[in-house]
């Protein structure tokens, strides 16, 4: 079985929930991926970091989101990149900008130029994801990529696009046998 695979059935075994679900955005959905679960998983673990790491840009030199959404998949995603002779910094964005110590919305490696992949577990609308990266614009580096675990609404790209960012996700809602949640 391939990562793929073994990456696909854990999300429908461990991650995947039926019922009646409100999401972020208000709406109800008789679905719900909570793909922490999977990204945590050591079983596959390895294996979410690597599909990651096949869609990131060999230019890009960080990857990070904002937090908790894209903390998982960002730090295992630049452990597994280490290992293989592939320099990439991790950060998160906050969702509020810190009043103390430092301060600012970015926590990590995250510097002025750097060429980033903004990353999340799953999106459905992807607002998360413009947020996170207008706040890497913000920060002065260089978006090159949005990047999802899961795509389960269908709009990202085009919000993306809007923006001027590509955006890729390693599953879609139909790969895992669910119709588009849609905006």
């Amino acid at each position: 079985m391939s990562a793929y695979e073994r990456v696909r059935a854990h999300l429908l075994e461990h991650a995947v929930r039926r019922g009646e679900f409100t999401l972020k955005s208000g709406r109800s959905s008789t679905w719900f991926i909570d793909s922490k679960q999977t990204i945590s998983a050591p079983e596959v673990m390895v294996d979410v970091a690597s599909l990651l790491l096949d869609r990131v840009p060999p230019e890009a030199t960080a990857i990070g989101g904002l937090t908790m959404g894209a903390d998982g998949a960002s730090y295992i995603t630049a452990a597994i990149a280490a290992t293989r002779g592939r320099p990439l910094r991790a950060f998160s964005v906050r969702k509020e900008v810190k009043d103390h110590g430092a301060g600012g919305r970015i926590a990590g490696a995250l510097e002025p130029g750097d060429l980033v992949v903004v990353t999340e577990d799953t999106v459905t609308r992807g607002t998360s994801l413009l947020e996170a990266a207008r706040a890497v614009r913000d920060a002065g580096a260089q978006v090159v990529l949005l990047l999802a675990l899961v795509d389960r609404g269908g709009t990202a790209a085009s919000l993306a696009a809007k923006e001027g960012w590509p955006f890729a996700a390693v599953y879609t809602a139909e790969d895992l046998g669910f119709p588009y949640e849609g905006a």
